[in-house]
């Protein structure tokens, strides 16, 4: 099966077994038992020349898909993509499945996403197909030995992300693997092969093509990553951020872009909330909140974005606030991420830090049930006294919160008297 473009992996170093490595394995070995090619492809050959771990294991092999689900059983394996000749193999539950595609080459990328059609074919012919050489290979899990056809050994030890053939061709076929070049040469460290950086950015206007959830998921992978600020650095030179996020166009050639990127810099292992709040920090919360909308973000990670560039400046002088002010924001669910951006804004620009060493010294020194304790008073005992809802409603409760948290106030009856007062006015 294997001929001279073989190359023994193991100089590269190769990680610990895991267990759902060792299932991945025993499929391959269940494919070649009963006659069938079967190797490792794509993202986890990569890592592991790396010696990297790998969240998931892919296997490529010649046995058509009903052929595999005949193999494995109806019942422990799922037709999610079979006319595209993949096949899941279902895992124990603290395993995961492993998806088995065969070998195949593609049709036309007429909506610039999917192909129309697949045959099967050879692991040559699988191999060019796909999108960038250090993905484009394959590795036998029991020898450890590597099938290139693409030159991905030479590009992995170059760090170099290149594209499989022509690069315009590879990014007609799918137009989401520009930001899949991006993503890879920023996260890896590699840099971008000047070729196919041309052709990201000759092709950068093609992108509004790919849905929203989709750009919105590479993204994700980019902001959460420690080499953040590379990435939206390369996104901007390969002109794809424009396309993205056209809200930031006025921070390029001014001095907020660098302070930007160190703000994202010296945000450490941030969520993506987090991160992305920080790269649009200087966006109106509305703004953002249309920009969220169009990535088609969830309704938490929205909401969690736009308290926070809404809330950006609340702790700013944080010892000049009174006690109320002070608890209320700090004992919102969302406040160390608030101290987090603060931290990393002030980093960036050569600030002080004073702000967010007295936060932390008051959430020391403070319980958190005295931050943000139970109410004393609440609507429902507002109606009880004969208090119709309404904006003053509001107001009452308010105050008497306000009142509790400075600590004028400390039981039921002194809200009570508070409400009893202020509804009198």
């Amino acid at each position: 099966m294997l001929n001279s473009q073989v190359v023994d992996s193991k100089p590269f170093g190769m990680p610990e077994n895991t267990n759902q490595r060792q299932f991945a394995v025993d499929i391959v070995s269940k494919l070649r038992a009963a006659g069938y090619t079967a190797l490792f492809a794509g993202g986890c050959v990569r890592d592991s020349m790396l010696g990297r771990p790998s969240k998931d294991y892919d296997v490529a092999t010649t046995a058509l898909p009903e052929q595999v689900r005949t193999l494995f059983g109806h019942r422990k394996t799922l037709a999610v993509g079979a006319s595209f000749g993949v096949i899941v193999v279902i895992g124990p539950p603290d395993i995961g499945h492993v998806e088995v595609a065969t070998f195949r080459t593609e049709g036309p990328y007429l909506d610039g996403r999917r192909p129309e059609s697949v045959q099967f074919c050879t692991p040559e012919e699988d191999a060019h197909r796909r999108d960038f050489t250090i993905n484009g290979m394959f590795i036998d899990p029991i020898s450890n030995q590597v099938l290139d056809y693409v030159g991905g050994q030479a590009d992995l030890t170059a760090k170099i992300i290149r594209a499989i053939g022509d690069p315009h061709d590879r990014v007609r076929e799918d137009k989401l693997r520009m930001l899949r070049a991006v993503r890879f040469s920023a996260t890896l460290g590699f840099s971008l092969d000047p070729t196919t950086a041309d052709a990201v950015r000759e092709m950068s206007a093609q992108l509004i093509v790919v849905s929203a959830e989709r750009i919105a998921q590479e993204l994700k992978k980019m902001l959460v990553d420690a080499h953040r600020r590379q990435a939206i650095d390369l996104l901007e030179l390969v002109h794809l951020r424009h396309i993205i996020l056209p809200e930031l166009d006025s921070l390029v050639d001014h001095p907020g872009w660098q302070q930007m990127l160190k703000r994202l810099e010296f945000l450490p292992a941030p969520s993506f909330e987090l991160a992305f709040s920080a790269l649009m920090l200087s966006v109106p919360a509305a703004s953002v909140n249309e920009v969220c909308r169009r990535l088609k973000l969830s309704n938490d990670e929205t909401d969690r974005i736009v308290w926070l560039i809404a809330h950006q400046s609340d702790l700013d002088d944080a010892s000049k606030l009174s006690l109320a002010e002070l608890k209320r924001c700090l004992g919102h669910p969302y406040h160390h991420d608030l101290l987090e951006l603060l931290r990393a804004s002030r980093t960036a620009v050569g600030g002080s830090l004073e702000s967010v060493r007295f936060c932390e010294r008051f959430l020391e020194r403070t319980p958190a049930a005295e931050i943000n304790p139970p109410p004393l008073v609440t609507g429902d005992d507002l109606v009880a006294l004969g208090m119709r809802p309404g904006p003053k409603f509001k107001t009452i409760l308010d105050s008497i919160r306000v009142a509790q948290l400075n600590l004028e106030i400390s039981t039921r009856e002194e809200g009570i008297a508070l409400a009893m007062a202020a509804s009198a006015q």
